[in-house]
């Protein structure tokens, strides 16, 4: 997590193209080379390099699409790459599935060995093709828009992101952007409502202990249980952040919600009925994963003063925010199974902190548009306010 702020520093001066699918098949190459651990101290390193070679690769693509994307659509696009992960989610349970029942001790290997050798290979081919498809950033003539783009297309690309900027500043240094990220207030609070959603969806790594403690069935059909309430919740967020696109809303987009993942788990302490309990998943996978990805969107949008800012500030919002991810798995005991009464009870305190921290910055934003009109009109320049 520490190495995503430098990565991004870095990436403002680098090229996107060459170096994230470097690291993205570095991260490949250390994942598949988990099926050769044999202890607890190979996991362990193996582990460490892994978040090493991983840490470049979310804050910096969602930098570089918030160098293409205006403020309006940069939602809609990191919908479509939250999605990758949620659609991710629900197949890693299928993919489990198929590989415990088909390749459990093919050469002498654990169907687990096979999981981590068969994901790290194709993720690798997928990173040398991203070398050619990744574009660099649009003031550059390097990457695919040497063969993807003409001159006009660059230039328009470049005034648009230029002209979207609230409000506009000069470039200046890395340094200079990491200064004003920390001291920017709202960067905080998007921490918080992050750390918080995180925390909120802490079942995520106990998707399928929960589910099994459903008595739907078998591991093989606990495992396929585990996949539709992730593929509801990505197609949920496709047109939840299309909505919040065509209305330039983020702020209800955002809590409603976690509003709706709040009934889930209200649902799921309230019963000890089974197939309830799995409507209710749906309820909170949906909720809270179709909010995400647009809190990073409306992250990126209202701290866009310049590149340099936005590029620390959102790395900073995305590190900083794994607190959440780091405390919840803490939340689920073993002696709470199978309701873990105690863990859904603190994703509720989450997920409605989470809802009403984006309230709150939808008021400050608002008094702050405020501010801008009345600067504007007597100025007699055309306003550029915030998304909330």
């Amino acid at each position: 997590m520490v190495m995503q702020i430098p990565s991004n520093m870095i990436l403002t001066r680098v090229r996107p193209s060459i170096y994230l699918p470097i690291w993205a098949c570095v991260r490949s190459a250390v994942s598949a080379s988990t099926a050769a651990t044999d202890n607890f101290g190979h996991l362990i390193t193996v582990r460490c390099l892994l978040g090493i070679a991983e840490a470049p690769f979310f804050p910096g693509v969602f930098f570089l699409l918030s160098c293409w994307y205006t403020r309006g659509e940069l939602g809609l696009r990191m919908a479509i790459l939250y999605s990758g992960l949620v659609v991710a989610t629900a197949f890693s349970g299928l993919t489990a599935a198929g590989v415990f029942s088909n390749l459990d001790q093919v050469r002498g290997l654990a169907g687990w060995r096979w999981l981590y050798i068969i994901i790290g290979s194709v993720n690798f081919l997928l990173a040398l093709c991203a070398v050619v498809l990744l574009p660099d950033f649009p003031e550059s003539h390097t990457g695919s828009q040497k063969w993807l783009f003409t001159e006009e297309e660059l230039r328009v690309a470049n005034q648009r992101i230029a002209m979207d900027r609230i409000p506009q500043e000069s470039n200046r240094s890395v340094w200079w952007g990491f200064q004003r990220a920390v001291a920017d207030y709202r960067t905080w609070v998007f921490i918080f409502m992050l750390i918080c959603n995180h925390a909120a969806y802490g079942f995520n790594y106990f998707y399928p202990s929960i589910v099994s403690g459903f008595g739907l069935g078998s591991r093989t059909i606990t495992l396929l249980c585990t996949a539709p309430p992730f593929l509801i919740g990505a197609i949920a967020s496709l047109f939840i952040s299309l909505s919040s696109y065509k209305r330039n809303e983020r702020s209800y987009h955002i809590a409603i919600p976690m509003g709706i993942s709040v009934v889930g788990f209200v649902i799921s302490v309230s019963t000890l009925n089974g197939p309830a309990r799995y409507v209710a998943s749906f309820l909170y996978v949906t909720g809270c994963f179709a909010a995400n990805g647009l809190v990073y969107s409306w992250a990126a949008g209202v701290l866009n003063q310049t590149p340099e800012k936005k590029a620390v500030a959102t790395s900073m919002i995305n590190v900083i925010a794994q607190l959440g991810n780091i405390m919840s798995p803490y939340f689920f005991r073993d002696q709470d199974e199978p309701r873990y009464l105690m863990a859904m009870i603190l994703l509720i305190v989450f997920a409605t902190l989470s809802g009403l921290t984006c309230l709150f910055l939808k008021w400050d934003l608002t008094r702050a548009n405020k501010k801008i009109l009345a600067e504007a009109e007597a100025d007699g320049t055309e306003p550029r306010l915030f998304s909330h």
